[in-house]
């Protein structure tokens, strides 16, 4: 009976489904978490009668005869719309402000990217991820200094003792994707690049579509948590009904059970 087999893959499509509001809803208070949403497709249909066929009479079918095979999930598209940004005034703290990500080099030489700007300075002042990893391109800020400004445009300057004017010490570069989506989450807040995103394009914030650097701020997760409640209660919804057809196939199948007595 196909109605088992198609009731037990909307079953575990619903569960897939399920699965990715919860991350969602875990990664709520997540600094520059990216929402995910299930996508599915329906599965292959066999075709009792194709449309088009040349009936008996000589007559041409205007519609097939035809019954769906089920779902399954194809993709979980992550969501790259701007967060909320929540005012923090720590220095060290930045946000972007439109599209782009930070660079952060890896133990291994290779480059993630992330919208978590939530910096720290390490013992050698380098500026730093909260797992340690180093901001890129490198950034260290002198220990005597006493003030740390960073522009829109991600200048990076610091007041040293004694001097009035301000003294620029680096400059942060963010990158864009052309398919920001194609990107590959590898956790803590950080992702790397596929074949799917395409490269990189480096540039400076502000400027060529990039971002702008907001000092003070961080980024918040962009999940909204009414709308995983609502996509919690379809899910379940739906659950519970492709679980009535499986349900239902197997009472109908004992009842023909039932025919031989």
């Amino acid at each position: 009976m196909r109605a088992l087999y198609t009731g037990a893959s909307g079953m575990k499509g619903q569960q897939f489904r399920i699965d990715v509001t919860a991350n969602n809803i875990a990664n709520v208070n997540t600094t520059g978490f990216k929402r995910d949403r299930a996508e599915f497709q329906d599965l292959i249909y066999q075709n009792l009668r194709v449309p088009g066929a040349t009936s008996a009479t000589g007559t041409q079918f205007p519609t097939g005869l035809m019954v769906g095979l089920g779902t399954h999930p194809v993709a979980t598209f992550k969501m790259f719309f701007q967060g909320p940004l929540v005012e923090t005034q720590n220095p060290l703290d930045l946000a972007i402000e439109g599209d782009g990500f930070f660079q952060v080099l890896m133990p291994d030489g290779t480059i993630a990217y992330t919208r978590d700007g939530s910096f720290k300075i390490d013992g050698q002042g380098n500026v730093v991820t909260n797992e340690g990893f180093f901001l890129e391109p490198p950034l260290t800020v002198p220990a005597n200094a006493v003030e740390l400004v960073i522009t829109p445009d991600g200048v990076v300057n610091v007041r040293l003792p004694g001097e009035p004017n301000l003294t620029q010490i680096g400059q942060i570069e963010t990158v864009r994707f052309i398919n920001p989506a194609g990107l590959q989450p590898i956790g803590r807040n950080l992702f790397q690049e596929t074949d799917a995103s395409g490269p990189p394009q480096l540039g400076q914030p502000g400027l060529e579509g990039h971002g702008f650097v907001r000092q003070g701020f961080l980024e918040q997760s962009n999940v909204q948590i009414v709308d995983e409640m609502i996509d919690l209660i379809i899910g379940q919804r739906a659950f519970e009904t492709n679980s009535k057809s499986v349900q239902v196939s197997d009472q109908v199948l004992g009842i023909a059970n039932e025919l031989k007595r």
